[in-house]
């Protein structure tokens, strides 16, 4: 349980200490209390940043630590004070302050607080477990905060003139991401991939130093529902950088004008916000175009596309790039070469299944629920249609007043979801199109309910990292 004392006294603290020392860069500042102070005046880091003096006063206290009356959780304490003019509480014995802290707060607190770290290390009468260089690594970088990415750009790119360019790019903070490493099922060759690739990050410096940087350009091919984009965004979020996402479709869109150009911007985007994640979805659009009939300047957009993946480099530019792909039948040759690793995304296996099941139903409330005997009866299915289950046998309760399931309404809505799905099959045979009758609206042919402008909008059913046994040949 949080402690709002403790709380209110870090943060007051973390703002006299980064006042003070000079030596303290952003980066020493935990992400929480980064935002409340953040600047956007432009500089030689960056577009932004955080400006001494930092004060605590009521209001940044509130904002930083949800804590409604601070001074009321410190008003007894003998170093602490208020000016009741501008509402500002500070300290009246910093060093007391630190011991008081010390001696209360945990190595989770203090590992996540580079500032509180260097000042409890730099005190030789107090024991730590948690060095200052620590806390910085376990500390989220401030070019992976929001408010930076956003001053990034709007710095470097006009909104008017790269209005094109800005509609091809979703770009994500990794706080603005959920899902976890912890939170997914992956095959044995998906973590040895991922272990991989995480350490090729960790230790980029030395891969430079022996010439090995032809590295970092993956293709993750499977069906839509699999997890391709989940644990691209699970990678960011564990990196703690930031994820550039495009889709390859849009820009071989008539609707778009000088695509080549924005291609160029694509990347130019991903290397100013480096180091990050840049993911290609819908890979194979690049086939497509380049057997087809289309206009010129859609395949010199696609030409640059492949240049620019040459020309880009996790050493040298610090951006990992991720391609992801539903039909790798309809790649060539020339696609295939631009990535060093290829990476199967195979739909679940039964003990997969099972495991996706029990994560998803966490937080559900399900009597006698046995996950093994769904998995036997959802062969086919992928994370993503898992959830779709789950859904509909939840939504199915509540129209019975129900909160609590069981594994009759789990099956039940098993046997509906396959019934529904043959159903929309047997629409796209037919060429018909229609709304399938009792199915809650949906039209034939879709994803299984999901996002028809995203194959993976589910992938995050794909959860919980077991350890897989359950690994598929690649």
């Amino acid at each position: 349980m949080s402690d709002p004392a403790l709380d209110v006294v870090e943060f007051v603290l973390t703002t006299h200490l980064y006042t003070e020392d000079r030596d303290l860069e952003e980066n020493d500042l935990p992400p929480r209390f980064r935002e409340v102070f953040w600047s956007d005046r432009p500089g030689e880091d960056g577009p932004g940043g955080v400006d001494r003096p930092i004060k605590a006063t009521d209001e940044n206290v509130r904002t930083a630590t949800g804590v409604d009356r601070p001074w009321e959780a410190v008003s007894d304490l003998l170093f602490t004070q208020r000016t009741d003019f501008s509402g500002e509480i500070s300290l009246t014995q910093p060093g007391m302050a630190i011991e008081w802290v010390h001696e209360r707060a945990d190595a989770d607190r203090v590992e996540t607080n580079p500032t509180l770290a260097a000042a409890i290390e730099d005190r030789e009468d107090l024991e730590t477990t948690v060095t200052h260089e620590e806390a910085r690594e376990n500390t989220r970088p401030i070019h992976a905060d929001r408010v930076w990415i956003d001053a990034l750009l709007a710095e470097y790119f006009d909104e008017d003139e790269d209005a094109e360019m800005l509609d091809l790019v979703n770009v994500r903070a990794p706080e603005e991401i959920e899902t976890t490493l912890e939170d997914l099922v992956l095959t044995a060759d998906q973590e040895g991939e991922v272990t991989k690739i995480v350490k090729a990050i960790e230790h980029r410096e030395y891969l430079a130093s022996i010439g090995l940087r032809e590295i970092g350009k993956l293709l993750f091919v499977g069906p839509p529902g699999t997890g391709k984009t989940t644990i691209s965004r699970a990678l960011a979020h564990e990196l703690g950088l930031p994820f550039v996402e495009v889709k390859l479709s849009m820009i071989t869109s008539q609707y778009l004008g000088e695509t080549a150009k924005n291609v160029e911007k694509t990347f130019e985007v991903a290397k100013r916000l480096s180091p990050c994640i840049l993911f290609i979805d819908e890979f194979d659009s690049v086939a497509k175009t380049r057997r087809s009939d289309e206009h010129a300047a859609l395949k010199r957009a696609v030409n640059t596309l492949l240049k620019s993946i040459d020309d880009i480099s996790l050493i040298r530019d610090e951006v990992l790039l991720i391609g992801a792909t539903n039909h790798p039948d309809q790649l060539d040759a020339a696609a295939w070469r631009r990535f060093d690793e290829i990476i199967n995304f195979p739909k679940p296996d039964r003990e997969m299944r099972a495991d996706i099941l029990r994560i998803v139903t966490r937080e559900m409330d399900i009597a006698d629920f046995d996950p093994e005997e769904v998995a036997e009866r959802t062969s086919g299915l992928t994370g993503s249609d898992l959830r779709m289950v789950l859904r509909e046998a939840v939504l199915q309760a509540l129209t019975e007043e129900r909160t609590t399931l069981t594994q009759d309404d789990v099956m039940q809505a098993v046997a509906d979801f396959e019934e529904r799905d043959n159903l929309k099959n047997m629409d796209m045979i037919d060429g018909k199109g229609a709304a399938v009758a009792g199915d809650g609206g949906e039209t034939a042919g879709g994803d299984h309910g999901g996002d028809p402008d995203h194959d993976d909008a589910h992938d995050h059913d794909d959860a919980h990292d077991h350890g897989s046994d359950h690994a598929h040949d690649h």
